[in-house]
């Protein structure tokens, strides 16, 4: 029998899950799949049930398979059952219809264990991740500092955590790191840059940057808007936008910012955002700082995307669905024909970010919409240009007219220092060189399908890799370090990621492919990763021996 104190934790439940994704209460039902239905993912999920562990004060973390609503509810009320009394728990307050979207989890669930020895030798708290260190509501902001500095002591006594390890010199297929852990520097193999055509170690890129630095000098010191836009920005925008295939660019001081500023710009708190539940935490970003209402939908899935369309359809507001072009995580690219057609019939506009798209995908890397055939068929596409073209900046093609009203609006442009010209005279130079030299992508398109294919037939899981992302899928958080510290002390250097770079559950390793890789190189970095898996256990199917 239902009681109104199970009516009520049910409605608080519903209105934590409400505050946290962008729906209203009468859009929970308790049959609704979190992930293939609400297009809820690991990571928002996290922030509900870490929201609802500090409000009731449960006394033991909620069960983080949860598959639909109905199980959180369920799991919350098992929990609350074991206790002395109904803890307090505050309700939202949320408009009966509408609900609305707020950042990250006010808590945080706890630590899983004691600090304990695994069976290799390793002194990490089992199950702890970085997950249990975000914003918890101690009235000491700096409280979680240290706490996660005592995690991170743990994780670089193991040579777990080596990120941020200093090189010198140019990388190219091999460069020299510093490993602070050791105390020595070493030449690796090096698969985790996204230099991916060379072009940062271009001889006429650097002319390029050296002689425009002797003319312009190191900066503009202004913004674009007021004393920092030169010739160099205005030739760089025009060849971006003839490359692209699209009337206007607009270049900003990075791709995140890009991001940032252009949604936030176009997208207020009466429009939608749709975004893939594995998109850049910079397309994540922008919709939360357009405080717009945000709605995610299962990655690639066009059936959960079209009913998020139709969910919006009927709501005041514009409605903005955006995607990676090239998933920086999973290597796989976005269905792009389908995006635009669904869009269209929707009356939404189409965002691309094309990071990792761009000098990679199309027959002349242009990006996403040529690799598909739809040059100038896709709203807006973003770019950064501190991967395949070898510089800093990101950049935004579109119609001339959303592209000048950005000018203007997006405040990552108007209030940002300009990108540097010696800067951008070696972007332009990439660019010339990417255009009249088609053997690069060639010759990267050959790598990866050589190294791809390679790790395929040692049996590991590369999802559905398109692009030059090869990422190797574990699944457990500390099987993944350890793999990765077998790859390191074989020589290779690539990258380990972890939550919150992919969801709990997710964790891999992320290899990067670039044309400066010999055939020698590619052989032995599968054969490195071939024998580190061997060497903790690791079933080449992704589950840990």
């Amino acid at each position: 029998m239902t009681t109104p104190a199970d009516e009520t934790r049910t409605k608080t439940v519903l209105g934590v899950i409400a505050e946290h994704t962008g729906y209203s209460l009468e859009e929970l039902g308790e049959d609704a799949v979190l992930e293939d239905e609400l297009g809820i993912d690991s990571l928002m999920r996290e922030w509900v049930l870490a929201d609802l562990e500090t409000r009731f004060q449960l006394p033991k973390s909620l069960d983080r398979e949860a598959a639909t609503v109905g199980d959180i509810v369920a799991g919350v009320s098992a929990l609350v059952a074991t206790m002395d009394g109904i803890p307090p728990a505050t309700m939202p307050d949320l408009p009966a219809a509408e609900g609305h979207a707020v950042g990250a989890a006010s808590g945080v669930c706890a630590a899983s264990g004691d600090g304990e020895t695994t069976s290799d030798g390793d002194t990490t708290k089992p199950g702890e991740t970085m997950k249990d260190f975000g914003p918890d509501g101690d009235a000491d902001l700096f409280a979680k500092a240290a706490r996660f500095a005592d995690h991170r002591r743990r994780r670089e006594t193991d040579q777990l955590y080596w990120y941020g390890m200093p090189s010198s010199g140019r990388l190219t297929g091999r460069g020299v790191y510093h490993d602070m852990q050791v105390g020595r520097s070493a030449e690796y193999l090096v698969f985790a840059s996204n230099n991916y055509l060379g072009l940062a170690n271009d001889p006429r890129v650097a002319d390029a940057i050296a002689d425009a630095a002797r003319s312009f000098g190191a900066t503009n010191t202004g913004s674009r808007i007021i004393g920092g836009t030169t010739e160099l920005h205005l030739e760089l925008e025009r060849r971006l936008a003839e490359f692209k295939g699209r009337d206007a660019c607009i270049v900003f001081p990075g791709g995140y910012s890009a991001n940032l500023g252009t949604i936030s710009a176009l997208a207020g708190p009466a429009d939608h955002v749709l975004s893939d539940s594995l998109n850049h935490m910079s397309l994540v970003d922008g919709a939360q700082l357009a405080g717009a209402r945000r709605l995610s939908f299962a990655h690639n899935n066009m059936q959960a995307l079209e009913q998020r369309l139709q969910q919006v359809a009927e709501r005041p507001g514009g409605t903005l669905v955006a995607v990676d072009g090239v998933f920086s995580m999973h290597g796989d690219v976005c269905p792009l024909p389908e995006l635009v057609e669904l869009t269209r019939r929707y009356g939404a506009r189409l965002l691309v970010d094309d990071a990792h798209s761009t000098g990679v995908l199309g027959s002349t890397g242009s990006g996403t919409a040529e690799h598909f055939g739809m040059k100038g068929e896709v709203d807006l596409e973003v770019g950064t240009m501190s991967k395949a073209l070898a510089g800093v900046g990101g950049f935004v093609v579109g119609e001339a007219e959303v592209i000048n009203y950005l000018r203007y609006y997006a405040h990552s442009y108007v209030f940002a220092a300009t990108t540097p010209a010696p800067m951008v005279a070696g972007l332009i130079a990439s660019l010339e060189i990417l255009q009249k030299e088609p053997a690069l992508l060639e010759g990267l398109w050959r790598n990866i399908r050589r190294l791809r294919d390679r790790l395929r037939a040692d049996g590991f899981d590369l999802e559905n890799s398109e692009s030059a992302i090869l990422p190797v899928v574990v699944g457990d958080e500390d099987v993944a370090l350890r793999f990765g510290r077998e790859v390191r002390a074989r020589g290779m250097f690539c990258q380990t990621v972890v939550y919150p770079g992919v969801p709990i559950g997710q964790a891999r390793l992320r290899i990067s492919v670039g044309v400066e890789h010999t055939d020698a190189d590619l052989d032995a970095a599968a054969d490195i990763v071939r024998d580190s898996a061997d060497a903790i256990g690791f079933d080449r199917s992704g589950v840990a021996a």
